[in-house]
């Protein structure tokens, strides 16, 4: 195993080669290291960016075999990597960081909200769904409108449905396929909030200014940051993202979304235990971007600095809408970043711009 922290030369392996993988490749590359991508998706976003490409499956053993052998480190880009990727290659020897049980936790929702409990980072009342039986009981309990979502995968509003009337509860369970699910109290929000995070092998801690996000249709559309809140909001979401940090032993930057429900109460909506669409702003409101933070927390380099020097609107382009580039491009006050992907479909996350709303 190698010794930290990782000198410039060195090779990183990023799992997953999307955009999110991308802007980590470049962010390494800013830093001197070369970076290896795994993706089954030959001539990926990331991979087009990168020393080395290995496609093939996420949980192909020869693959990952290749992979820990050719980095110094190996992480990842989203939370549906098969965890017991992440444990073949831990156990082989290869230094990965997030490690296995920050993956294990938050790819099923019923486990992340009991851990997240447990650590102090309150969350709506839930119910696990195995049966029809158990939802109708958790709808008692809960009352409605509930929220019903899978317990594993899913994402931007996937895999998900309302229950506003007990009588539907068969129904919405079979539009989930008859899944395991999780039922989710109604939670009461004014908005919601997000945190950035970082933590390093030796338990030390970076926390950027929180962002407040709107969604449409279930995806992110917008995160403004810094978000105006006030001092005891911003200590409050620090603390809980310390707690999740320590929890889990975390190496890497986490993303926490956050519902606001005034009087300084926060509750924990989700984890991401990777960088985090809600903090695509930092890398022009930050000098140190949650990318850079990533690099730097798992290949062992100091944390860099968090605060903002200005205010940010980050606005996702999806599907066709990445076609505005020849306008955005000549806007002073907007930076684009466009993640290479091939096919613009509907809804898919092509691009996002951030809009500089004046310095601090």
């Amino acid at each position: 195993m190698p010794s930290l922290p990782l000198p410039p030369g060195s090779t990183l392996g990023i799992i997953g080669g999307g955009q999110l993988g991308r802007m980590l490749s470049q962010a390494a590359s800013r830093l001197g290291f070369d970076v290896v991508i795994l993706d089954p998706e030959a001539n990926s976003p990331a991979g087009r960016v990168s020393a080395r490409q290995i496609v093939a499956a996420y949980d192909d053993p020869d693959a990952l075999t290749a992979l820990g052998r050719a980095a110094d480190v190996v992480t990842f880009e989203f939370e549906n990597v098969p965890a017991a990727s992440i444990e073949r290659l831990a156990e082989a020897g290869a230094l990965v960081a997030p490690g296995p049980t920050a993956l294990r936790v938050s790819q099923d929702r019923a486990d992340e909200k009991t851990f997240l409990n447990a650590v102090g980072a309150p969350t709506v009342q839930f119910a696990v769904v195995d049966t029809l039986e158990d939802l109708i009981d958790g709808l008692t309990v809960l009352g409605v409108p509930a929220l019903l979502k899978t317990r594993r995968e899913g994402y931007d509003g996937k895999g998900q449905v309302w229950i506003r009337d007990i009588a539907d509860a068969a129904q919405a369970l079979e539009s989930l396929g008859g899944r395991p699910a999780i039922l989710e109290a109604k939670a009461s929000f004014v908005r919601e909030l997000s945190v950035i995070a970082a933590r390093d092998w030796d338990g030390h801690m970076a926390v950027y200014p929180l962002g407040e996000n709107s969604h449409e249709g279930g995806v992110l559309r917008t995160t403004l940051a810094p978000a105006t809140v006030d001092d005891k909001t911003q200590v409050r979401a620090r603390a809980i993202a310390e707690a999740i940090l320590d929890g889990l032993d975390y190496v890497g930057v986490l993303g926490v979304e956050l519902f606001d429900l005034g009087d300084d109460i926060l509750l924990v909506n989700e984890i991401a235990p990777r960088v985090h669409n809600t903090g695509h702003w930092t890398q022009d409101g930050c000098v140190c971007d949650q990318f850079e933070q990533h690099i730097r927390a798992v290949t062992g380099w100091p944390l860099g600095p968090t605060a903002a020097h200005a205010r940010v609107e980050m606005t996702n382009l999806l599907g066709d809408e990445v076609e505005q580039w020849r306008d955005l491009a000549g806007k002073s006050d907007e930076r684009l970043h466009i993640y290479g992907k091939a096919e613009a479909r509907p809804g898919r996350k092509m691009a996002h711009v951030n809009r500089m709303l004046g310095s601090i």
